[in-house]
């Protein structure tokens, strides 16, 4: 519940790419309504980015807000292992071929693939920008049955109450700070949570089956997330 609150409390400026009429989950999400997965394959985030570690936190973020939206996750730590000793870690291997066998292997219904095309931290700006791509595929069909692509911006700028030059002056400097002190983790488990919210409630959800005229987000869109509350590590 602390975790959600803090989600709450982000402040988000949103813009989307592309902006269209909004439509209903039912509609964006049709192949996960028509399919129905209970369970869910996280494979190892693709990294298209500069940042050599972002494939770990994004992994490592990503089950919570899969899991809270009422689908069973094969466990990311163990699934981890079994595909580096099957020689399965590199995800974008399988990107574009069959996922029948993750299915045999692991239970699952749908295999989750993440591209990071960029994560870009700017320290005299006070931001964090990441832009990631979800794919879902169907472990039965090998069809992808939804995508999203996101471009999130992560302020960690302090306000200082202190006024002019001297004040901006120290108000960039502390952002900076603060900037380079932004976990890599929380950005990413600010970026996941955000763009995977409006997931259609699964079998293990009290809301399974009612949600389906619920409006849903952007396909693609840009977003900048603002924690108001101090340390992002708190949620």
């Amino acid at each position: 519940m602390k975790k959600l609150l803090y989600l709450v409390s982000l402040v988000v400026v949103f813009t989307a790419c592309n902006v269209t009429k909004p439509v209903a989950k039912s509609v964006a999400y049709a192949g996960v309504y028509s399919e129905k997965p209970l369970s869910v394959l996280i494979m190892p985030p693709i990294n298209r980015s500069t940042n050599v570690e972002a494939k770990e936190f994004f992994h490592s973020t990503l089950n919570v807000p899969i899991a809270n939206a009422g689908y069973y996750v094969i466990p990311p730590f163990l699934s981890m292992e079994i595909l580096k000793k099957e020689s399965a870690y590199d995800a974008e291997l399988f990107l574009n071929n069959s996922v029948a066998k993750f299915g045999e292997v692991f239970g699952a219904d749908v295999a989750m693939f993440t591209i990071i095309h960029k994560w870009d931290k700017s320290g005299l700006a006070a931001k964090v920008s990441v832009e990631v791509e979800y794919i879902f595929k169907s472990t039965k069909t090998n069809e992808v049955i939804f995508t999203r692509k996101g471009n999130v911006i992560y302020d960690a700028s302090v306000n200082v109450n202190s006024g002019g030059l001297a004040g901006a002056l120290v108000g960039m400097a502390i952002s900076a700070i603060n900037t380079a002190a932004t976990k890599y983790v929380d950005v990413a488990r600010a970026c996941n949570a955000y763009t995977l919210m409006d997931l259609p409630a699964g079998k293990y959800s009290p809301t399974y089956g009612t949600d389906g005229e619920v409006m849903a987000g952007q396909k693609e869109f840009r977003v900048m997330l603002n924690s108001s509350s101090g340390s992002s590590s708190g949620y």
